[in-house]
């Protein structure tokens, strides 16, 4: 070995720092490799080692102790009036998500005069955006880059299960928004112990502001009921009728009622009614509550789009639910549409409120995209999602044009159908397409088509010789799926399906325009998929923003207000103690299943809601 390899490390050449630790390494490396014990560390080296310790032990204690005076510092000088707010019991059924109302000794001064839009669009998911964007861009020949009203004010998105399903339905959904609590599938506006929750509807009336709901289904159906009224059971339409013009334990909390749902406004002895007794809730608002009272398309159009409102105002507009929008604009001399609507009832309270000091809260509801989606009827679902983009453009106009602070925020309740804009053929490779032009050519719903239908075998059944069933077979094929769905391939089995089977036309009608447009479905019921949220925006919106439970939502609504719930729910608990039907109610309307209520679901629940599927008056 030569001297210098005896002396010298065998990596000391290589470029290094001048600092002891570097060489101290490096000694070590070369030890390891030539098998000779570690040098011992030079007296100067262990001096330098042992100040940098002590320094790093004084500077540590020096943070300690500068820390923990600042700590006593903002403890003396914080305020103890707003302490943080107390953490949901996670015992609590109904309790939702991270969301917390502010302790009323901390709410501060009153807010400044505000009005709030809640918009939702029941049953619809994700994939209804990307039916109708790509649907609309195809049937206006617009670019790929231009997108919906909704698009342009997507917010967050929404968890949805209920206290007793991770698949929810609209009264707990509905509930969720109005009382920013969960509760279980069937409940409107009541939580899981059967007792009353207070609304942000009532409160808000209670505060002064003016309120109104506007839907295109039946009025006394699950969303709106849960504003206005508090029952065990959403079947309890009758009930809930009674309660939505006043004769509820707060008296009257809403101002302007506008949609379907006549049937069950009028005594049973009165033509077009369905209520299961004689009471004429018409007539009781009238006279009892000061309403006044419009059924037809010539009353409305004599509110003026709103220029012409006396409040109280009830509009009932169909016997159930407002046709589908494909149907609808056939007969705008008889229904109006979700966006007339909603325009007036934005025109009429920001009337009834321009001296008022307080501004008004209203609810819009896009009921019908959920039918569709329980019927798995594409052209209808993507003509009722585009009304309600209609519809959320003109809050959104509305709002930019008003002197008055205000907000929309948008959600669905939950998905309905399993929608998937993309179907693959049983026994056939997957296609990576669908046809937006399949429902481009359908002009009618699934749901009228089946209308004629029936209308067609009821004015033949008398006649002689009976219709045969290729005669039927073949006017089924001319005027139904030809001139109605813009279907020209019919297959001679689906022909001879709903000329022998009519009762199951409604889904054969539907299977043949999603088949063909290669659009899929994996339920007649709801889902569990997250909902998108949409807003107007602004920084008081950001509580919401991102994935959020369906309760938060509920919790803004009433802390944008600034509104009492809690006194509300106080007074209903007091008013309707030993009141309730309670467990008696939910029992004839709710099945046990595995230790969890659960309500009708899927068909089941479609079917039972709706009385008769031709209520086309």
């Amino acid at each position: 070995m030569s001297p210098r390899s005896e002396r010298t490390p065998l990596l000391a050449d290589r470029p290094r720092d001048s600092d002891d630790s570097t060489l101290r390494a490096e000694e070590e490396e070369d030890a390891a490799l030539h098998g000779t014990p570690v040098p011992p560390v030079s007296r100067r080296a262990g001096m330098r080692e042992l100040v940098l310790f002590v320094w790093a032990l004084l500077a540590t204690a020096g943070v300690i102790v500068l820390a923990v005076i600042l700590q006593h510092h903002n403890s003396i000088h914080s305020p103890a009036s707003t302490p943080p707010p107390p953490p949901i019991s996670p015992g609590d059924p109904s309790a939702g998500g991270p969301y917390q109302l502010p302790p009323a000794a901390a709410a501060g001064k009153k807010k400044p005069k505000r009005n709030l839009i809640f918009m939702v669009s029941d049953g619809m998911g994700p994939a209804s955006l990307s039916l109708t964007r790509s649907f609309r861009q195809f049937t206006s020949s617009l670019p790929i880059d231009d997108v919906l009203a909704l698009d342009a004010h997507f917010w967050g998105t929404s968890r949805t299960r209920s206290t007793n399903s991770l698949v929810t339905d609209s009264a707990a959904g509905a509930t969720a928004f109005s009382c920013g609590r969960k509760s279980y599938n069937g409940a409107i506006g009541m939580l899981p112990n059967h007792r009353p929750c207070g609304t942000v509807l009532e409160a808000a009336k209670r505060a002064g502001f003016a309120t109104g709901l506007v839907v295109t289904t039946d009025v006394t159906d699950a969303t709106p009921a849960c504003f206005a009224a508090h029952v065990d059971s959403r079947w309890q339409n009758d009930e809930i009728a009674l309660q939505e013009v006043g004769e509820g334990p707060l008296g009257r909390t809403v101002d302007l009622i506008l949609g379907g749902g006549r049937c069950h406004f009028l005594g049973n002895g009165t033509e077009g009614s369905c209520r299961a007794d004689d009471v004429d809730v018409v007539r009781i608002a009238q006279e009892k509550h000061g309403w006044g009272y419009t059924n037809d398309r010539s009353g409305f159009d004599e509110l003026r789009l709103g220029k012409n409102v006396s409040l109280p105002m009830l509009g009932l507009f169909a016997s159930a639910d407002v046709p589908f929008e494909i149907d609808r604009r056939h007969m705008a001399d008889v229904y109006p549409s979700l966006s007339e609507m909603a325009t007036t009832a934005l025109t009429a309270l920001e009337e009834a409120t321009k001296d008022s000091d307080q501004g008004f809260f209203l609810m819009i509801e896009g009921s019908r995209i959920d039918h569709a989606g329980h019927m798995n009827d594409p052209a209808a679902q993507v003509r009722e999602v585009l009304e309600y983009d209609k519809a959320f453009k003109t809050v959104v106009e509305f709002l930019e044009k008003s002197d008055t602070e205000g907000i929309l925020v948008g959600t669905s309740d939950h998905e309905t159908g399993g929608l998937s804009t993309a179907w693959q053929a049983p026994g056939h490779l997957p296609v990576y397409d669908w046809y937006p032009t399949v429902l481009a050519k359908a002009n009618a719903s699934a749901e009228y088509c089946t209308f004629l239908l029936k209308q067609r075998i009821a004015t033949r059944i008398a006649t002689s010789p009976p219709e045969s069933k290729q005669s039927l077979a073949d006017w089924i094929n001319q005027e139904l799926v030809i001139r109605r769905l813009g279907i020209t391939d019919a297959t001679e089995a689906e022909l001879t399906a709903l000329a022998t089977n009519p009762l199951a036309a409604n889904p054969i009608f539907c299977s043949m325009v999603s088949e063909r447009a290669h659009i899929g479905w994996s339920t007649h019921g709801h889902t569990a998929v997250d909902v998108n949220i949409y807003s107007s925006g602004g920084a008081a919106a950001s509580k919401i923003r991102g994935n959020v439970e369906n309760t938060d939502i509920g919790l803004f609504l009433i802390d944008y207000l600034d509104v009492d719930v809690e006194e509300i729910t106080k007074e209903l608990e007091h008013k309707l103690k030993g009141t309730s039907s309670s467990a008696e109610a939910l029992e004839s309307d709710m099945v046990e299943t595995g230790g969890h209520l659960v309500g009708w679901g899927g068909d089941v629940e479609f079917q039972a809601r709706r009385q008769s599927l031709f209520a086309y008056s």
